[in-house]
């Protein structure tokens, strides 16, 4: 059972809009590299940079090192917020 620490170091890493925009694009295109994501989101190389770095130090993305590529694709963790997420945006308002 993960900690509360642990816990909110995960909801740390995807509590940014771009972030949560490039989490759900590498489920879409597991192996995406940097260059695609900014490209995809209309956004600037160092600030994808960026983000996927915490994405990746929250445990949420896995960085594959192919020559000069590098590949990103969803961890365990990943998959799971993911699926919060998406469940998350299809709630229906509660008053």
């Amino acid at each position: 059972m993960k900690t509360s620490k642990q816990i909110e170091k995960h909801v740390k890493g995807i509590a940014n809009h771009r972030r949560i925009d490039i989490l759900i694009l590498i489920s879409e295109r597991q192996g995406i590299i940097l260059e695609e994501i900014a490209k995809v989101l209309n956004c600037n190389f160092k600030t994808v940079s960026g983000h996927t770095s915490k994405l990746a130090n929250a445990g949420l993305v896995v960085k594959s090192y192919r020559g000069q590529a590098v590949l990103h694709s969803l961890s365990p963790y990943g998959k799971i917020f993911l699926k919060f997420i998406k469940n998350f945006k299809n709630l229906k308002k509660i008053n």
